[in-house]
């Protein structure tokens, strides 16, 4: 146990030489490229100014840099600036609000700081750090924040910026200057109020030290080397037990190998025994397939008799039923009757044949009619639209007639009210509007003007007024400040005066107090025998120095046999302790001893135990893996079947969302009919509303020509009227339907949009409806099916899960024991190495005990240097008594000293106070002349502004009356000239509607139309005609048809039951 202690050790010393060997090559290092301090810029820091013009530049020399002056010059501060720009730590106690210059000496709210340092890093390269910063002034206190900071370095000549928005500054700059912030803050620029940090306390004194030599990251590596190197040597001790195993499980695999090769030539003579066997079997196989094709043929000859017997009794009962069904048989030969079966055939062809041609005749015809309503319904909508635009046109010149008489009249304008107006009326009408709006404009440009330069007028009157007043207003308020000033002077002169009348008084008691003071410092230096104390306090400084060598002799004495009892006392101390580790051993032998011994059959060491629990471990790991891996299964197959489920949920939520969709709007699940019927109805729609669109037109056209012709007639069959009474039942009869027709037409196209809606509505509901389909039929029993077979594999996972961590559960109890007992196997083992250790030590101490005398004993040594220190510490209190003596009588006559030359000072001041009286009394009546004088200038000039305040008044009254009447004229011409202007555009806006209407001869258009209207109604009667004399003649050739249908079903009948005659005796031959 001592050579493994001794051997750690100086591996411990080693690692410490070789980390001083690295931190004295760093050094060297460092030492060889050191980083420089060049120039740095202050500004807002401190007492120094905020202005441009207050920034301090200072310039640092190499190797040294004196800062000299006197309290309060700032040296301080530089150094607190050269600290903060470099590790950016402020100074202790400021909080940063102190550190900036004062807001209320500079009188700002806000005050910015910046600080810039130019060094040389350890490369030699230069770098520029600038820090800034603000103070704000709050209500109660001040708000300190710091701003961007920002490292610029020079490389090849470019200038390369890193702002501390994208970096940490701190770090940099220590990288750069090559020394720790520990070291910056602690030593280089340690702060006066923090310089005696050396003599705090234990714990922060360690701190300080190890955050500057870095102990802590030294002390971290030592151990993880320490860690690293414990965790190889159990690796390799894992390693030499996992070879063992590896050893052993060759020599099985070697074994397993040798079984392989008799197997596999086990293998080979079977194989060969089964392609004998199979060379046999070959022939008997090609002997089979003949016997069963053979025996397939009979048994398929043996059904077609059997189909043929079915089907000769099948057609014997047809052909009786189709004789019963007959009303006559044909009497004749089959040639006959195909003949006359063929006869009729071809009379029945040519009648289809000549009703196909009167059919497309007819489609032809219906399709013209088709189309002549369509122009029809065409031409009746544009001629709706063409009377209603003419109607406009009409409505426009009557209104444009109207605006021209009403802005005529409101511009009392003459020739303009009585319309209509031709072209050249309406230039004139316009020319002369323009030229009155020019006319208004000018006149109220010319009022505006006036009221402008009486404005102008006014308002220079006002600015000498109150130039004037001003003046008399700055010449009080300056004779008001100077007589507060010459009255403040008087109060202090006279203070002054009354503190000096009891000067001669106060000058007799001070020369009495001087001359006292100065007896008694004569009394007390007479006194005094210092000189006697000191040569006292030598004399007790040597005899205190004779104890001191006295005691020295009797500590090393005492030490002497202090280390012999210590060596017995250990000796007795180590026997005990070997008894002690024997009963140890044995009551963990007798604790662990059943446990073991049923686990491995006997008590072993701890490298058995050891080996042991490795291969159940091993086990464990087995077990748990695969537990684990169920597990991952479980959850695995517990998730999809979560999602299957999840999905089968969508999937009929969206199927029962889909059906209730399709039901709303179709109320049914025959998507197509449905459509088909509302195709139907739009188109039934349209044409209702073409047909009520023109209706409008039709209906105009036809009153204006009853009422309007002499001898009116019938517009639709040109018969005259027999009376006056139809006429005007007929014109009634159209106008009360004309009424009718736009709320009809309304009403109509209100139901085509709603029928179109409802149309785009199902349109959109086909995917739906595929959706439907695909979701019934395939996707959800997909799902289920899936979720049956999920719901399986879990179940049996769930087994084998429970059957996995039963085995777990043994093997780590198992595993758990052995652990247990583990440690107190070590402990056991640590137990008899210290024995052995104790008996050797406990034959060292006896060695080192032979042939020791001891003359005097410890009692004895101890007794004598008690009463040395005694003496020792009486020679100390008189010694300290003595000082303190001397100290007193020099104290009492400094302070003597000091009383006499202030009192010397107090007379001089007294002598000099009492020179100046006659100089403040004269004063004194100077300053109350002045006071009277000012006092009489100020009350005149209050007179003189009374009257002025007035005048300014009244003329800042009449300027407001003056600027509202301008006010009030530009906003009643700017109205009437916004109304002709309004007015103009509505006339010209009407007369572009006009003329656009006659230029693209819309009129002419109409009556265009109204012709094609006519005429189609002629082509459309002639159409119809034609239609009913082609559907008549269909009809005659249906009947016809049907006539013949009658009597081919009889021939047909004939010459089926002829046919199955024959087919019953071709059944019989077949037979």
């Amino acid at each position: 146990m001592g050579r493994g202690e001794e051997r750690r050790g100086e591996e411990w010393r080693g690692e410490e030489r070789r980390g001083e060997e690295r931190r004295g090559g760093v050094g060297r290092r460092e030492r060889a490229n050191m980083s420089k301090i060049d120039k740095m810029s202050i500004l807002g820091v401190r007492s120094f100014g905020i202005e441009d013009k207050d920034k301090q530049l200072i310039s640092f020399f190499t190797p040294l840099t004196v800062l000299v002056g006197p309290n309060g010059a700032g040296k301080t501060t530089i150094i607190e600036c050269l600290k903060y720009a470099t590790s950016g730590e402020l100074p202790p106690g400021s909080k940063g609000g102190a550190f900036v210059h004062d807001p209320k000496d500079a009188h700002e709210t806000d005050v910015r700081a910046q600080i810039r340092l130019l060094f040389s890093d350890v490369n030699g390269e230069k770098v520029t750090i600038q820090r800034a910063m603000s103070c704000t002034q709050k209500a109660k206190n001040y708000s300190f924040k710091s701003l961007e900071q920002v490292i610029t370095r020079t490389k090849d000549g470019e200038k390369q910026s890193m702002s501390s928005k994208c970096a940490d500054v701190d770090r940099e700059m220590i990288s750069a200057l090559g020394v720790s912030k520990s070291v910056l803050n602690n030593v280089i620029f340690c702060h006066q109020e923090e310089s005696n940090w050396p003599l705090c306390e234990g714990k922060a004194l360690k701190e300080k030290f190890d955050s500057i030599f870095a102990a802590t990251k030294y002390i971290k590596a030592l151990e993880t080397m320490r860690q690293q190197r414990l965790a190889q040597n159990h690796t390799v001790k894992e390693c030499e037990v996992e070879l063992h195993y590896l050893k052993q499980n060759k020599e099985k695999a070697q074994q397993l190998r040798e079984t392989m090769d008799t197997k596999e030539a086990h293998l080979m003579a079977s194989k060969d025994s089964v392609e004998k066997i199979e060379s046999q079997i070959d022939p008997l196989e090609n002997r089979l397939i003949d016997i069963d094709t053979k025996f397939g043929k009979v048994m398929k000859l043996d059904n077609d008799i059997k189909a043929l017997e079915s089907r000769k009794t099948q057609m014997e009962e047809d052909n009786k039923e189709l004789k019963d069904t007959m009303e006559q048989v044909f009497q004749g030969p089959d040639e006959q009757l195909q003949e006359t079966y063929q006869n009729h055939q071809r009379t029945v062809k040519e009648k289809e044949r000549r009703l196909t041609d009167c059919q497309k005749e007819l489609e032809r015809a219906g399709r013209e009619c088709q189309r002549l309503n369509q122009l029809k319904g065409a031409l009746l909508v544009e001629q709706g639209r063409l009377q209603l635009e003419a109607d406009r046109h009409t409505q426009n010149i009557r209104n444009r007639d109207t605006q021209v008489r009403s802005l005529a009249s409101f511009l009392e304008m003459e020739g303009y009210d009585r319309p209509p107006f031709t072209t050249l009326q309406l230039e004139s009408f316009h020319r002369h509007v323009t030229q009155r709006l020019e006319q208004e404009k000018e006149t109220a440009s010319q009022v505006l003007a006036d009221l402008q330069e009486k404005e102008q007028q006014k308002q220079q009157s006002i600015d000498e007024m109150r130039d004037k007043k001003t003046g008399l207003e700055r010449t009080v308020e300056l004779k008001r400040d100077l007589q507060g000033k010459k009255q403040q002077e008087l109060r202090n002169i006279r203070a002054e005066l009354q503190r000096l009348e009891g000067s001669s008084t106060r000058l007799q008691v001070l020369e009495n107090e001087l001359a006292k003071a100065e007896r008694e410092l004569q009394s007390s230096m007479q006194s005094s025998n210092v000189e006697e104390l000191k040569v006292e306090v030598v004399e007790l400084q040597r005899e205190k120095a004779e104890l001191d060598r006295t005691q020295r002799r009797l500590d090393t004495e005492m030490e002497t046999l202090n280390i012999h009892t210590s060596t017995r006392t250990q000796m007795d101390m180590l026997k005990k302790e070997k008894t002690e580790k024997e009963d140890q051993v044995r009551k963990i032998k007798s604790r662990h001893s059943e446990d073991l011994v049923s686990l491995l059959g006997h008590f072993p060491n701890k490298k058995e135990l050891e080996d042991w629990i490795y291969t159940k471990s091993k086990e464990i790991n087995s077990t748990r893996d695969r537990l684990a891996k169920m597990n991952k299964d479980l959850a695995s197959s517990e998730q999809n079947k979560s999602h299957i489920a999840s999905e089968l949920r969508k999937k009929e939520q969206q199927l029962s969302s889909d059906e209730e969709k399709f039901f709303n709007v179709c109320g049914s699940q025959d998507l197509e009919q449905d459509l088909g019927k509302l195709q139907d109805d739009l188109e039934k729609i349209s044409k209702q509303r073409a047909m009520l669109a023109g209706a409008t037109a039709v209906y105009t056209q036809f009153i204006s020509q009853l009422t309007e012709e002499k001898e009116p007639c019938c517009p639709v069959c040109q018969r005259t009227f027999p009376s006056e009474p139809d006429l005007e039942e007929v014109i009634s009869d159209m106008q009360s339907k004309l009424r009718l027709v736009p709320d009809k037409l309304k009403n109509t196209e209100q139901d085509l949009k709603r029928k179109e809606r409802k149309k785009d509505e199902m349109m959109s509901l086909r995917p739906v409806r595929q959706s439907i389909v695909q979701f019934q039929e395939k996707e959800l029993p997909e799902l289920r099916n899936r979720l049956q077979t999920v719901n399986r594999e879990i179940e049996r996972l769930k087994g084998e899960v429970d059957e996995q961590e039963t085995l777990l559960g043994t093997l780590m109890s198992e595993e758990e024991t052995a652990k247990a007992c583990l440690q107190d196997i070590s402990l056991m083992d640590r137990y008899q190495i210290d024995l052995k250790g104790v008996e050797r030590q406990i034959t060292q101490h006896g060695t080192k005990l032979q042939g020791v005398d001891l003359t005097r004993t410890t009692q004895q040594v101890s007794q004598e240097k008690q009463e040395t220190q005694h003496r020792l510490d009486t020679t100390s209190s008189k010694m300290e008594l003595k000082r303190k003596l001397i100290q007193d009588q020099q104290d009492q006559i400094q302070m003597q000293k000091s009383a006499v030359n202030e009192t010397k000072a107090d007379k001089l001041q007294l002598s000099s106070d009492m020179q100046k009286q006659q100089q403040l009394e004269e004063q004194c009546v100077e300053f109350t002349t002045d006071i009277k004088d000012l006092t009489r200038d100020i009350r005149e000039a209050k007179e003189q502004l009374s009257p002025l305040s007035a005048a300014l008044e009244k003329l800042q009254q009449e300027k407001q009356e003056l600027v509202e009447r301008k006010r009030q004229k530009q906003e009643e011409g700017q109205e009437k000239i916004n109304a002709i202007k309004e007015r103009v555009k509505v006339i010209t806006t009407l007369e572009r509607d006009i003329t656009k209407y006659v230029d693209e001869s819309k009129n002419e258009y109409k009556e265009q139309k109204e012709s094609e209207l006519q005429e189609t109604n002629t082509q459309l009667h002639d159409a119809e005609k034609q239609k009913e004399k082609i559907s008549k003649e269909i009809g005659n050739i249906r009947q016809d048809i049907d006539t013949q249908k009658v009597q081919e079903r009889w021939l047909q009948d004939n010459l089926t039951f002829e046919e199955a005659c024959g087919g019953v005796e071709g059944c019989c031959g077949q037979t």
